[in-house]
C-alpha cells in the first residue's frame, strides 16, 4: 500500500508590522516559512495581496488541508470578518476569510492573534496537559487569550480576552481605547519607554541613551532592557516597576479565573526573570492564597512564531469539532 501523506497546514500571523506565514504538519513542525513587511499604511487591499502571496509561497506544490489566520484586531470568528484593527489602518469589516477562501478550496479560519497564540501554546507549547491557561502577550500593548477546560473562550460576542484594557488606575493615563488607567498604560513596552523618556528628561542618570545614539525619540523597551543587562540602575528599576504593574493585572486574572497556568509572551517576555520576578512577588502578596497557589506563571514557549503556530492549531481545532 502507498504511504499515507502527512496533512499540511498553513498558518498566518497578520500583524501591524509583519506577516509571518508557515507550513507545518499536524504536530506543528515548520517546513517552510515566509516573512514580509505588512506595510499596513498602504491599506487593506495591498496587505491582503501580500497575505495571499505569502500563502502561495509556503503552500507551493503542496497539498494543504486548511489555512488559519491570526489577525491583529477584533474578529467576528463566525463570519470570518476583521471588524476593526488599531494596528491595520482602514480595516473595518474586512471579510478576510472569504477573500482567502476564494483562492483556495480548503477550509479557512480566522481569529484574533492573541487568541490563536494561546491556542498555539496549548497545542504545541508542551504545557503538560494543563487545561486552564491564560496567555498574556506583553508588547506594544497587552493582549490575551483564555483557554478554559481545553477550549478557547470567546465570550458572548466573541471579544473575550481584551485583558490589556482592564482598569488598574481610574485616574491614570489616557489609553488609545479612550479609557484611562488601563493595564497596558502601565505594564506594556510602550509604558516602559514612555516612563524612561520622562525620567531622562527629568535628569536621571542612565546609560539608556548610549543605545539610541543619544536620540531621545529612539528610546524603546528593548533598549531599556539592553541597558539593564549591562547593569544600568535606572533601567533595572524601571523594568522592575513594569513587572510590578504586570503583577497587579495578573492578581486580577488569578482571582477571577483561577487558572492552572499563565504564560507571558510578546516582546517583553525576552526580559525573562527580570520582569517575571517582581510580577510573581506581587501575586504572592496580593492574590487570594488558594488560586495563587494553583497558578504557575511562566514564560511562553513558542516565541515569535506563537501566533502563526496558533493559526495552525485553529485549523486542527476546527477539523476535530
Amino acid at each position: 500500500m502507498p504511504e499515507k501523506l502527512e496533512k499540511m497546514i498553513v498558518g498566518v500571523d497578520l500583524g501591524g508590522s509583519k506577516i509571518n506565514a508557515i507550513l507545518t504538519d499536524s504536530h506543528g513542525n515548520i517546513s517552510r516559512q515566509v516573512l514580509k513587511d505588512t506595510l499596513a499604511q498602504e491599506g487593506p487591499d495591498a496587505v491582503i495581496t501580500r497575505v495571499i502571496e505569502c500563502i502561495k509561497q509556503v503552500a507551493s506544490s503542496t497539498n494543504i488541508t486548511g489555512i488559519g489566520v491570526g489577525a491583529a484586531g477584533a474578529c467576528d470568528v463566525e463570519s470570518g470578518v476583521i471588524t476593526l484593527s488599531p494596528n491595520l489602518p482602514g480595516w473595518h469589516n474586512v471579510r478576510l476569510r472569504d477573500i482567502i477562501q476564494q483562492q483556495y478550496d480548503v477550509p479557512v479560519y480566522l481569529d484574533n492573534d492573541a487568541n490563536v497564540a494561546a491556542l498555539g501554546e496549548y497545542y504545541f507549547g508542551d504545557v503538560g496537559g494543563v487545561a486552564d491557561i491564560i496567555y498574556v502577550c506583553v508588547g506594544t500593548g497587552i493582549g490575551g487569550g483564555i483557554i478554559i477546560a481545553g477550549q478557547l473562550y470567546h465570550g458572548a460576542s466573541g471579544s473575550a480576552g481584551e485583558i490589556g484594557n482592564m482598569t488598574i488606575d481610574i485616574n491614570g493615563i489616557r489609553c488609545p481605547c479612550s479609557n484611562s488607567g488601563c493595564w497596558e498604560t502601565l505594564a506594556s513596552g510602550t509604558a516602559l519607554a514612555r516612563d524612561a523618556v520622562k525620567r531622562i528628561k527629568a535628569g536621571a542618570q542612565t546609560s539608556i541613551l548610549d543605545y539610541t545614539d543619544g536620540q531621545l525619540d529612539k528610546v524603546s523597551a528593548h533598549r531599556v532592557f539592553l541597558a539593564a543587562k549591562d547593569g544600568d540602575r535606572l533601567s533595572k528599576e524601571m523594568i522592575s516597576q513594569t513587572g510590578y504593574y504586570l503583577g497587579i493585572g495578573l492578581v486580577n486574572l488569578i482571582n477571577i479565573f483561577n487558572p492552572q497556568l499563565i504564560l507571558i509572551g510578546g516582546g517583553l517576555a525576552r526580559m525573562g526573570q527580570m520582569l517575571l520576578e517582581p510580577a510573581t512577588k506581587v501575586v504572592k502578596e496580593r492574590a487570594y492564597e488558594l488560586p495563587a497557589g494553583a497558578a504557575r506563571i511562566e514564560l511562553a514557549r513558542l516565541g515569535a512564531d506563537a501566533e502563526a503556530l496558533g493559526a495552525v492549531a485553529l485549523v486542527l481545532k476546527n477539523s476535530r469539532t
